[in-house]
């Protein structure tokens, strides 16, 4: 009796023990085993990650000090220029370092020439402006549309990789083979998507900062366009 026990015991444990052990995915394991081309893949969109999360906080804190001005600076301005302290009015904008400072010191410069060329003056200084607030924004998104491009080509060239062992195997299709090529493939595409959406969302939160210093260097540049043109 106690040896039928025993036995049932035995082989109640060697059914547990036969039970397949569940796969747990790991992505370091998952990039280790793309093999080189994998690899090489994953290491240039982690190197276009690190380029957008670069760019985009140094140009977040390039803008937000380019927005950041006094709200008494143009009342200050028309006042100079209505007493016709010009000189006064030039140094208060050579020690504010802001975009609108360099708009309406370039405008300065131009006073006493028609409005028409002090016009345009501001204008092209503020295209000069719009430029240097934009620098390497365009990176981020040329990189939102590069890495899943990159991504995608790394599990095209799993994809590639699998078929050639399958083919090598003589026939015999190892599912097993196949569904580790496959992880490995698609795990190049998942990292180009992270990298992808990380830049375009960066980019578009950049370009709406960058909006908004554009609009309040030309509402300020209308207000002093304003003043000059106001009957003395």
């Amino acid at each position: 009796m106690l040896y039928a026990l025993f036995q049932d015991a035995s082989e109640a444990t060697e059914v547990v023990t036969d039970e397949p052990v569940k796969k747990t995915l790991s992505i370091i394991e998952l990039i280790s085993s793309g093999g080189v081309a994998g690899q090489v893949i994953i290491g240039i969109l982690f190197l276009l990650l690190i380029a957008a999360v670069y760019i985009y906080f140094e140009r977040l804190f390039a803008i937000k000090a380019a927005s950041q001005i006094d709200s008494n600076f143009m009342n200050q301005i028309k006042d100079h220029v209505s007493n016709g302290k010009i000189d006064s009015a030039q140094m208060l904008c050579a020690q504010v370092n802001s975009p609108v400072s360099r708009l309406i010191g370039k405008g300065i410069t131009r006073i006493g020439k028609p409005l028409e060329d002090i016009n345009t003056a501001i204008e092209n200084a503020g295209r000069l402006e719009v430029y240097g607030l934009e620098k390497n924004v365009s990176i981020l998104a040329t990189i939102s549309g590069a890495a899943p491009m990159i991504g995608f080509l790394g599990t095209v060239i799993g994809m590639i990789l699998s078929i050639f062992e399958i083919a090598n195997s003589g026939g015999q299709i190892d599912i097993k083979l196949l569904a580790d090529g496959l992880y490995t493939a698609m795990t190049t595409t998942v990292a180009g998507l992270i990298v992808g959406i990380v830049a375009y969302m960066t980019y578009n939160h950049l370009v709406v900062k960058t909006d908004k210093v554009v609009y309040q260097m030309e509402s300020n540049s209308l207000e002093f366009l304003d003043h000059l043109n106001e009957p003395t």
